[in-house]
């Protein structure tokens, strides 16, 4: 009784067949089972018959069972065809719910392999489903999506969302069509024009609502496909034409963002002209070196300038010593040893640059950190090396002094467009400040905040019955640039007044239109329109 029930649970797609034995063969679970029935109805004519012609054994995959692998044995039956007339003189029987024509797989395998290729395509698809212990290829997952049927649509929507996506961007676009209602995707039209949507709608009748961005090939469409429905301008789109039309107006007047006062602050521990200058960037005390290397130095240097001392030259006390004549040169010239074991510990003779020091502290101190500049100074003063190994000598020193504040730069053009596009609410004290600072300085500007403000307050209300009313406003000031934005909307000023006034818009299809950019970048490639097309519509 348990392991029946146990059976029932674990296979509850078995319960039309005979289960005679469950095992398991290395990684798989095996059952074998068989048809309990005496008749089968033929898959042609559909009489019943129960005349048995034999008896064969199918094999199906389905799905894992505690990570494993199932494969089912199944002996079914084939029977004649009572039907003289029939095309077929003999059928197999089918099991509802678990066996289908020629299939190897289960209904139950079929239908999560289905989901897997919708929602993740070939490869990915693949993978998945090797770790869900079913093999399949990644071919085997792209015919399958290939081989569901199309969606039918005898009758548009109601309300209908077009947009366009990009088949292969800059080159060809094809038309997304939504179901506002229920935010499902209905269709895809394999161009962008004009005749593509008005043939649609043609022979899906019934849209009554139209909601669009303001391309015209689209507006022209629906006009001629369905001249009864109320097309929709989205918002989005007219409020980022407008914010186009406002930042051409801001470029015309960037004089004025040079006027906006700037607040500078020098850092708190930058040098005052009551300290030191030395303290900005001290100098460094000389190091002695010590230890065996310094020891054999000091010896050295005595030994050649004992030498010196008794008149020989720098040649024979080379060979003497056992020295190199630039190693003994280097000896002969220092005063005393400790000249070349200064120089921050290296041993290194003195740099041209060192009898310049006391100069560049002082000039560096005093706020002159340009490295051109100071390297003409230093020309002036018979410095021969060049600006390379200056600006090496100062890099210690960049990292160390304190910089002085750059200077403020003004708000760019788009930065400056972006405080009359937002909502004051949301602009900080200083945003605020120089918007009022620049309405004051340039009237222009202070009229179209104004008409900015007006538009903003119409959208956000659904008040499209005043757009008429802002369009004459804004068409009585000197704003060229808004009145070439007055001029668009005038063109499609229907579907901007209803946009302006109706709850729908164009998100629903915008989301969909990135759906599409995901599946296009899964599918490495073979993002061919019919298996597009498949997956964009049957997708859940």
């Amino acid at each position: 009784m348990i392991v029946s029930e146990l059976l029932g649970i674990c296979f509850p797609h078995l319960a039309g067949v005979h289960i005679d034995r469950l095992f398991r063969a290395g990684a798989t679970v095996r059952i074998e089972a068989r048809t309990g029935s005496s008749q089968a109805r033929c898959p042609a004519c559909g009489i019943v018959s129960r005349q048995v012609h034999s008896r064969y054994e199918r094999r199906l995959c389905d799905q894992a069972l505690a990570g494993q692998e199932v494969v089912i044995h199944l002996r079914v039956a084939r029977y004649f065809c009572r039907d003289a007339g029939c095309a077929k003189a003999t059928f197999a029987e089918q099991v509802p719910g678990l066996t289908r024509r020629h299939g190897r797989d289960s209904t139950a395998l079929r239908e999560a392999l289905t989901a897997i290729a919708l929602a993740l395509g070939g490869r990915a698809g693949a993978r998945l489903a090797a770790r869900l212990a079913v093999a399949v290829g990644r071919m085997t997952l792209l015919r399958i999506i290939r081989a569901l049927p199309d969606p039918v649509l005898s009758a548009g929507p109601r309300i209908l969302g077009v947009d366009d996506f990009a088949l292969r961007r800059g080159h060809r676009y094809g038309t997304l069509l939504i179901d506002i209602g229920t935010g499902r995707p209905i269709d895809m039209l394999a161009e962008r024009s004009a005749d593509a949507l008005a043939t649609w709608l043609t022979g899906h009748p019934g849209v009554h609502i139209i909601c669009r961005d303001r391309a015209g090939c689209y507006a022209e469409g629906a006009a001629r496909g369905a001249p009864q429905a109320i097309q929709v301008a989205d918002r989005w789109h007219m409020w980022r034409n407008l914010g186009e039309a406002v930042e051409r107006a801001m470029a015309k007047h960037r004089a004025v963002l040079r006027t906006l006062p700037t607040e500078s602050a020098s850092p708190p521990d930058a040098p005052t002209q009551d300290e030191p200058a030395s303290e900005a960037v001290p100098a460094p005390e000389p190091q002695l070196r010590s230890g065996r290397m310094a020891e054999r130095t000091r010896q050295r240097h005595a030994a050649v300038h004992d030498l010196l001392a008794q008149g020989r030259d720098l040649r024979a006390i080379a060979t003497h010593l056992g020295l190199g004549r630039n190693t003994v040169r280097r000896f002969a010239r220092a005063d005393s040893p400790e000249e070349l074991l200064v120089n921050d510990g290296t041993g290194r003779r003195p740099r041209l640059l060192d009898a310049f020091e006391p100069y560049l502290r002082q000039r560096w101190n005093a706020g002159y950190t340009n490295a051109e500049q100071l390297y003409q100074e230093l020309r002036a003063q018979g410095y021969q090396g060049r600006p390379t190994t200056l600006r090496q000598y100062l890099r210690p020193w960049r990292a160390t002094a304190i910089r002085p504040p750059a200077p403020a730069r003004p708000p760019s053009v788009r930065q400056a467009a972006g405080w009359l596009l937002r909502d004051p609410a949301t602009l900080h004290q200083d945003e605020r400040r120089h918007l009022n600072h620049l309405t004051t300085a340039c009237p222009p500007l202070a009229a179209l905040r104004e008409h900015v403000s007006a538009f903003a307050h119409m959208m956000l209300h659904r008040h499209g019955e005043r757009l008429e009313q802002w369009m004459a406003a804004a068409r009585a000031d000197d704003l060229p640039d808004l009145h070439s934005f007055i001029a668009g909307l005038h063109r499609d000023l229907d579907a901007a007044r209803a946009g302006l006034t109706l709850p729908y818009s164009s998100g629903p299809v915008e989301g969909h239109v990135n759906r599409v950019k995901m599946i296009k970048r899964q599918m490495y490639g073979r993002a061919n329109p019919d298996l597009l097309r498949k997956r964009v519509l049957l997708a859940d």
